[in-house]
């Protein structure tokens, strides 16, 4: 087996056009914040390289680049592993999440309209399915597409931009607890489009901040933790 270890299909196509270290750069990424590549693993150059069908040079820039983003560790003498996030790094960052959402969902139910909230409800089905049917990849991506959707009937682009800075380490801390929270998230996601719908600015917050804290403790609480 490849010390890379990548599971079976689980390497994205590389998209055209763009330049090449930028999309081996977003494939790189998208493994990490899936957890394809797990925290603490060794990134060989030449077998990523080989998995993506690119030369090692793409491979060596995208890695230093996420190290510079603290996806990646370099270490002297040693190569490349995925960075592993302390309890305290997550914490903080958890913590950011839960201001930035509890406002957007404020925000969201004041400006959201029917046809805005009949897409959460899409959402919500989506990902009640993909737990029932015990399809976890799917339902940490429906998640995060809810929570966008949210963050964009909010309608505040400064909001936006700082929730998209956080937003996918927020999916990389959230898929080793995904099954975990389970059918009980959706059934938060479920309390929240009706305090939305009913244009309840208090509830929205109440259940957004509950519910992003919830994450975050059982987040601390995960096996192996």
């Amino acid at each position: 087996m490849l010390s890379t270890g990548l599971p079976q299909g689980a390497v994205p196509k590389l998209e055209r056009p763009g330049p090449l270290r930028e999309r081996v750069y977003e494939a790189l990424l998208e493994l990490i914040t899936t957890r394809a590549l797990q925290p603490g693993q060794h990134l060989v150059e030449s077998e990523l390289a080989g998995h993506l069908g690119v030369s090692r040079q793409p491979v060596r820039e995208a890695l230093q680049r996420l190290n510079t983003d603290g996806w990646v560790d370099l270490r002297p003498a040693q190569g490349a592993f995925v960075h592993e996030p302390t309890e305290e790094e997550a914490d903080q960052l958890l913590t950011v999440r839960t201001l930035l959402e509890a406002e957007a969902a404020r925000l969201a139910a004041a400006n959201a309209g029917s046809s805005g909230i009949a897409e959460l409800e899409e959402l919500c089905a989506e990902g009640e399915r993909a737990v029932r049917d015990d399809e976890v990849d799917v339902a940490v991506a429906t998640n995060a597409a809810f929570h966008a959707k949210v963050m964009e009937l909010a309608g505040n682009e400064v909001l936006a931009e700082l929730a998209g800075q956080v937003g996918r380490r927020v999916r990389w801390y959230y898929t080793p607890v995904a099954r975990q929270r389970g059918k009980q998230s959706w059934i938060e996601h479920r309390e929240l489009i009706s305090a939305i719908a009913d244009r309840d600015e208090a509830r929205a917050t109440a259940v957004m901040r509950a519910h992003t804290e919830h994450t975050r403790r059982t987040y601390h609480e995960r096996e192996g933790a």
